[in-house]
């Protein structure tokens, strides 16, 4: 049984809520995963998929198992501008993950360039640090790859692989500062607790710049919506950088290391690169060796009241939600379109939760004709940027943000 997190914190102190937070429903994480006889089709070619359970979590979208790759069911995002937790997609680039972590022994190393290496244990972070929150989108890099035309290799998921929560930790600037960087610092990298099946295969470990680590904004995350971070999610500290892709928000992370120059790993100088073109593109067919790390996203907006194939009434007023995101800008504008993108008009803002988060709009809108009929969005952030009427492409299959469609029948 896993006991429920809200209920534990009420009734429980913070180190005994941890500790249960831990074990419950994680201590065999893998083996206890469930496959049900559902599935889904996501809408593209050989979309079929099957829902499974894993500790945690509700029945999420299985795209691998091992390690776990589970999609959002695209219907999550209607529920609220956050995304519970239980329904919060995960993604590991290496099988050998934790699957039970005793928060009382873990610690975090910052180390390297630095004046006075640290040992920090998670009551330190919580005690010795300012603890802040930020509301920010975790997006995949490879979120939406399946639409990708033509395909690309990678994992084929629909537009489930991101969320939105409320992070609760403290600044990474805070704990760097503390232990004091030298004057060559240059980068630091994040490692954390998953590593690799077979030593051949290279350690997941990112780095983010020094200017970019000190900005204020990157977190270590001990808390999501709330509660203690699921397993899955990186328990029980994650680096949290709002804006740039989920390939940076290292899970389980328990080392820093500052080092005095740029890290050359599989997974910074050849993993997760993007083409150095103006909307990170080129044409299919074609290769490019002027590459830079991907990193913060583009604009991206969602229809999540109505799917593919709903059906509405003429002349009766249809309510329209959605939601909109960009890479810290902040989003300025979203406008939609009843008529495949003849005519446009302005959706209405919801509340406003930071340049990271999801951003709620709505409209009321009345179709005029029976038919059939395309429905697309299209946000605009403060700085101007928008979204592509025809989807680019590039060969990972990264940052798809083109303007959305849902076909509807009008009856």
């Amino acid at each position: 049984m896993i006991v429920s997190p809200m209920h534990l914190r009420s009734s429980l102190g913070r180190r005994q809520f941890l500790r249960n937070a831990s074990l419950a429903g994680a201590a065999a994480l893998l083996g206890n995963r469930a496959f049900g006889a559902d599935t889904v089709t996501l809408p593209f070619a050989n979309g079929e998929r099957p829902l499974a359970t894993f500790p945690q979590k509700r029945p999420l979208i299985l795209q691998t198992s091992r390690p776990p790759q589970l999609e959002t069911p695209f219907s999550v995002f209607n529920e609220g501008i956050l995304t519970p937790n239980d329904a919060f997609f995960v993604r590991y680039h290496l099988a050998n993950i934790p699957t039970s972590i005793d928060p009382e022994k873990f610690r975090l190393e910052v180390k390297g360039r630095v004046k006075t290496p640290l040992t920090l244990s998670l009551e330190a972070l919580r005690h010795d640090f300012e603890n802040v929150e930020v509301v920010a989108v975790n997006q995949c890099s490879g979120n939406s790859r399946g639409f990708f035309v033509p395909r690309v290799g990678g994992g084929q998921s629909g537009n489930g692989a991101m969320g939105n929560a409320k992070w609760r930790g403290v600044r990474l600037k805070d704990v760097l500062e503390k232990a004091g960087l030298q004057a060559d610092a240059k980068q630091v990298t994040c490692n954390g607790l998953d590593g690799p099946v077979l030593p051949q295969t290279p350690d997941f470990v990112k780095a983010l710049d020094i200017d970019h680590a000190l900005d204020g904004d990157v977190m270590l995350a001990f808390e999501m919506n709330g509660a203690p971070l699921p397993m899955l999610n990186g328990f029980p500290l994650r680096l949290v950088v709002p804006g740039y892709y989920g390939t940076y928000w290292v899970k389980h992370l328990n080392e820093l290391t500052v080092i005095p120059d740029v890290l050359a790993n599989f997974w910074m100088a050849t993993g997760y690169r993007i083409p150095n073109t103006p909307g990170a593109c080129i044409e299919p067919g074609t290769t490019t060796k002027n590459t830079v790390p991907i990193n913060r996203f583009n604009v991206r907006s969602f229809i999540t009241s109505h799917a593919d194939g709903a059906q509405v009434t003429t002349k009766q007023v249809a309510h329209i939600r959605g939601i909109a995101f960009d890479g810290g800008s902040g989003i300025r504008e979203v406008l939609f379109s009843g008529d495949g993108g003849k005519s446009w008009q302005s959706a209405e803002l919801g509340d406003d939760l930071g340049r990271f988060s999801f951003r709620e709009w709505k409209l009321a809108y009345t179709p005029p004709q029976a038919g059939a009929a395309e429905w697309k969005c299209r946000a605009i952030n403060r700085v101007g940027q928008s979204q592509p009427m025809e989807a680019l492409w590039n060969p990972a299959g990264y940052m798809r943000n083109v303007v959305e469609t849902v076909k509807v029948t009008i009856a």
